[in-house]
């Protein structure tokens, strides 16, 4: 079992930058891969980034490939998005999730556990 906590959202203007963080329980959590969406109010489940479990690879959607970051730290259990050049269109709720080899790591439906999330807004 992996517990997931997201913090760090919050309201910032364009432009600006912002960083999540997501602290997962259990001691395996350096054998999963970790990714983060995001769901805006009437629309689908969006993949950002992903990051396999040896933290080697990482993978970005067009959307936010050069303005966002995904990384982990496997001694503190923790997964960061760091978001620069936030734009209106960003604004969402963000989640993190942990799959153990996840096939398709884009593909939601690859990962076991998820965060209850934590609110962005951006400002025009």
């Amino acid at each position: 079992q992996v517990q997931l906590v997201e913090s760090g959202g919050g309201l910032v203007q364009a432009g600006g930058s912002l960083r999540l963080s997501c602290a997962a329980s259990g001691r395996t959590f350096s054998r999963y891969d970790m990714a983060w969406f995001r769901q805006a109010p009437g629309k689908e489940r969006e993949f950002l980034a992903g990051i396999r479990w040896g933290g080697g690879s990482t993978f970005y959607a067009d959307s936010v490939k050069g303005r966002f970051t995904i990384s982990r730290d496997n001694a503190k259990n923790t997964v960061v998005l760091q978001m620069n050049s936030l734009k209106p269109e960003d604004t969402a709720v963000y989640y993190c999730a942990a799959g153990s080899k996840v096939p398709v790591i884009s593909r939601d439906r690859g990962y076991d556990y998820w965060g209850q999330g934590t609110q962005v807004t951006v400002s025009s």
